[in-house]
């Protein structure tokens, strides 16, 4: 069902950037206290930049889960800098910090574009048990909905029943309709439909919900691939996006996750979610600079406008505001 929202004025989007930002802030704040409060207090009252201070810079990127390789790219980048006395004191360095931080982040920058010519734009998601992935889904449609595209949702995750009942649950909070089928049904089989009925409602965005499922599990890591081979039988474009959820207060296994699903199916983007409840959002950071996939959303709470498109300079001025 078509929900029709009138375009917002350029002082609601501000208002709305504002709310967001203030939502971004709030929501890393476990992050914030755990990496850039003390990276703040380290640079406090410090004027020369010596070894001690780098090294000291070093173990709170490490213990704020950016990872080693990333940490290396970072304190190696700063020293050269300072060798080269392009950094004079600890104001410098600082203010060059953040901007690492963020060069690392900006190229991962991805806003979701629907065609109108892709008629569904098929958005398959991917993830591990309490990724999210359902909720997610349905915050989603919520997102597009906002953006006046047409939207159907697919209970490809036939395995929990919970999950068709959840998203049924979210259709009907967003007046959408929901393709699916018994529990136990073959996934396969319910996205294809999926597909098909999307084609021919000449619908703008299908979400497309999968079970969760390990990713060191190969047996349940091959059933994506065929999910996706079924997919393009149904229509050669699609899926037009193979998303991939992640919680954030995993941590560093969030790097395996990525690899494994990355290397089966070819990810186009990344959304992070769970980041109000961990202090593990330095990960970001660290997905970042390996894998150079796009982020194309983060979540900071349970609310329907609690997950927004990802904006570099938002998340690092909201990390240390």
């Amino acid at each position: 069902m078509l929900k029709l929202f009138r375009k917002k004025s350029p002082e609601e989007q501000t208002t709305e950037q504002q709310s967001w930002l203030k939502k971004l802030t709030s929501g890393l704040s476990k992050t914030r206290h755990k990496f850039a409060e003390q990276v703040s207090n380290l640079f406090l009252g410090k004027k020369q930049i010596d070894a001690e201070l780098l090294e000291s810079l070093e173990t709170l990127l490490l213990t704020a889960d950016i990872g080693v390789a990333t940490t290396d790219h970072i304190i190696q980048t700063l020293t050269q800098r300072v060798a080269r006395n392009q950094l004079h004191d600890s104001e410098t360095l600082f203010a060059e910090l953040k901007n690492e931080l963020y060069q690392l982040l900006k190229p991962c920058e991805k806003k979701i574009e629907v065609a109108s010519a892709q008629n569904p734009y098929v958005i398959l998601m991917v993830g591990i048990n309490g990724a999210g992935k359902t909720t997610t889904l349905g915050k989603l449609a919520h997102y597009f909905q906002q953006q006046n595209q047409t939207v159907l949702l697919a209970a490809g995750d036939t395995f929990r029943a919970a999950a068709i009942e959840q998203l049924q649950t979210w259709g009907q909070r967003n007046q959408i309709d929901v393709i699916a089928q018994a529990t136990g049904s073959d996934s396969a089989s319910v996205l294809y439909d999926a597909v098909q009925a999307a084609k021919a409602r000449d619908i703008n965005v299908l979400l497309a919900d999968t079970a969760g499922r390990l990713h060191n599990k190969s047996h349940l890591m091959e059933e994506l691939k065929k999910i996706k081979r079924v997919i393009q039988k149904a229509d050669t474009q699609a899926p037009q996006e193979i998303i991939l959820v992640l919680d954030a207060s995993i941590g560093q296994n969030a790097l395996n996750q990525v690899k494994e699903f990355h290397d089966l199916l070819g990810l186009t983007a990344l959304i992070i979610t769970k980041l109000d409840g961990s202090a593990k959002g330095g990960i970001i950071f660290a997905i970042a600079e390996r894998f150079k996939l796009p982020i194309a959303f983060i979540g900071v709470g349970e609310g329907l406008e609690d997950l927004q498109p990802f904006d570099a300079e938002s998340f690092v001025q909201a990390l240390f505001e």
